[in-house]
């Protein structure tokens, strides 16, 4: 799935460009779902629900990928249960 370039800057006309990107790709999205046996209205509160956790999570962490990677963590810090350490 692709999305295509905006193809302004005004942002009221970004919001519509990318509304209708992501109604063409949740439509898609949908089709495949119902395919696989999922029906519609389920599917739907999935996506609302999935999208709702992604707002949430780029509000915390608007740019994740600037977050160190999990191996440069020290292995003691990251070290989970009552003092083991593992390889």
């Amino acid at each position: 799935m692709t999305f295509p370039p905006p193809k302004t800057e005004s942002p009221a006309q970004r919001f519509e460009e990318a509304s209708a990107a992501a109604r063409d790709a949740l439509e898609g999205m949908i089709a495949a779902a119902n395919e696989a046996g999922w029906g519609t209205e389920e599917i739907t509160a999935a996506l609302l629900k999935a999208a709702q956790f992604m707002s949430d999570a780029t509000k915390k962490d608007p740019d994740p990928a600037d977050d160190p990677s999990i191996s440069d963590a020290p292995a003691r810090q990251e070290q989970i249960g009552h003092g083991e350490l593992y390889d």
